[in-house]
């Protein structure tokens, strides 16, 4: 039977090297970190290496990580982190209407401790204008965060032009990259951002992975309290696999992501192009040029997308109808809602991403299925029969 993922978004498989680098942290270098005694000291070298490795990837300082569980810990570590230590300057966060829900439900949370939230809205690509944000601004504003890339659609914020408005404020920025970092480069510097959010598992590392950046001399209160690890910033033994596992992802991202993005980029162009012409009514969402190179999004007019990508499963093709952590809710998407997409062609959405066994065989096969099936479909489809009768 025909297999081919075109879901890599929600998740992507280790690298072989990856796994190889976090295999003696299972067995042979199983201690503590913090032991005083042998058993601690290669897990302690492993971590501080990966700490290194990770900035690399980021051009940070390696005392500039915290180590995560994932990257909705990172982003409420963050949020909540940067709410609590800034809280007696003022209580005014700005967001963006499309971000990630480990970003607005937190930010929902302090809503209700008594924080006030702007969200600020975007354009039909996603994207968040710069004058808005600069509007959006108060005396009270605490920190602002607006995600690098979305999942879901797959624009790219223009996050240079979003920090210089932060910049000239005073005001700290925070960015989710998770859907970004391995594909796009995020230099911290070059983005002007002060705290960045990152998974391993996006870009073939571990699940169970994560870290957040913060920049030297922000103020963030931890999160989990208990030990010293992290420097006292994030308690709880460290999980030394699968930061080893991250590190060698980032140092694999930082070799590879030139070459990868171009052939992901390409492949998807291609993937595009062919169901493009074999399905009339097709929708492209999100920016046509600024978007993740591995995604691409699209609604089909006058069929819903589950049943297509029900339909497509039993044809071997795995995709999504949209962010992998909303995609049971059976809730519109609030990412197509905010770019103002029509209900009936957000019911008809489908999100495919690329990765590292996608072929340029795969897209003929994946177009003829998905006009086989869109044709099957609309056949059953009051509001196709009304169109195609002229109603």
């Amino acid at each position: 039977m025909v297999k081919i993922n075109l879901d890599y978004g929600a998740a992507t498989p280790v690298d072989p090297a990856v796994l190889q680098a976090m295999y003696p942290y299972f067995t042979e270098h199983y201690g503590n970190p913090h032991s005083l005694h042998d058993l601690g000291e290669q897990p302690r070298q492993a971590v501080a290496a990966a700490r290194e490795k990770v900035a690399a990837l980021l051009g940070a300082k390696a005392e500039e990580i915290i180590f995560t569980s994932c990257a909705s810990e990172a982003n409420n570590t963050a949020l909540k982190g940067l709410a609590a230590a800034s809280k007696s300057k003022g209580k005014h966060i700005i967001t963006c209407a499309i971000e990630h829900h480990s970003v607005l439900n937190p930010l929902r949370t302090l809503e209700k401790a008594g924080f006030k939230l702007t969200i600020l809205p975007v354009d039909r690509y996603g994207l968040v204008d710069p004058e808005q944000l600069r509007q959006a601004i108060t005396g009270e504003t605490i920190f602002i965060s607006i995600q690098a890339a979305n999942p879901e659609i797959g624009t790219l914020q223009p996050l240079p032009l979003l920090t210089a408005v932060a910049q000239e404020k005073g005001i700290p920025f925070h960015t989710d990259a998770t859907s970004a970092a391995g594909f796009i480069p995020l230099k911290v510097e070059e983005l002007g951002v002060d705290l960045l959010t990152l998974a391993g598992d996006q870009f073939y590392g571990p699940k169970g992975s994560g870290a957040l950046y913060v920049r030297r001399g922000t103020r963030l209160l931890p999160l989990l309290e208990g030990g010293i690890q992290e420097k006292g910033r994030r308690a709880g033994t460290e999980n030394v696999p699968a930061i080893v596992g991250l590190g060698e992802a980032a140092v694999l991202a930082r070799e590879k992501m030139a070459a990868r993005s171009s052939s992901l980029a390409a492949l998807r162009d291609a993937l595009k192009e062919k169901i493009f012409a074999a399905v009339p009514h097709l929708h492209l969402n999100g920016h046509p040029h600024l978007r993740l190179p591995h995604n691409l999004h699209v609604s089909v007019e006058f069929v819903e997308g589950e049943a297509l990508l029900l339909r497509l499963n039993m044809a071997g093709i795995y995709v999504s109808s949209g962010s992998t952590c909303t995609s049971q809710a059976l809730k519109s998407s609030h990412v197509l809602q905010a770019i103002g997409l029509a209900p009936e062609l957000a019911q008809g959405s489908l999100l495919f991403t690329l990765g590292p066994e996608s072929k340029a065989e795969d897209a003929p096969y994946v177009a003829e299925q998905l006009s086989r099936i869109t044709a099957l479909l609309r056949q059953m489809s009051p509001l196709y029969h009304k169109y195609s009768k002229g109603g």
